[in-house]
């Protein structure tokens, strides 16, 4: 079995990246991302919905410049209190 935490994830930057975003179902997801990202390029699409309807599920798709880049975007987002969950 291969033991992934010996292995570094190699990108070539800059790159397309996703985050996967969980919110409550009432967030206004778009304008918090846009907060945060200010003026990047993204496109954000709605993923999906929770067998109960309380959570939403999306898809942050942007450009990252470098690996500290991709994992500050990461952290700023996980910090939202809107924001329950980032993958």
């Amino acid at each position: 079995m291969i033991d992934l935490n010996q292995h570094k994830l190699e990108l070539e930057y800059p790159c397309s990246w996703e985050y996967k975003l969980v919110v409550l179902e009432n967030c206004n997801v778009k304008q918090i991302v846009k907060q945060i990202i200010l003026e990047r390029e993204h496109n954000i699409k709605e993923s999906r919905t929770s067998s109960k309807g309380k959570f939403k599920s999306y898809t942050l798709k942007m450009l990252v410049h470098s690996d500290d880049d991709r994992t500050e975007i990461f952290k700023i987002l996980g910090e939202n209190k809107e924001i329950k969950m980032v993958l």
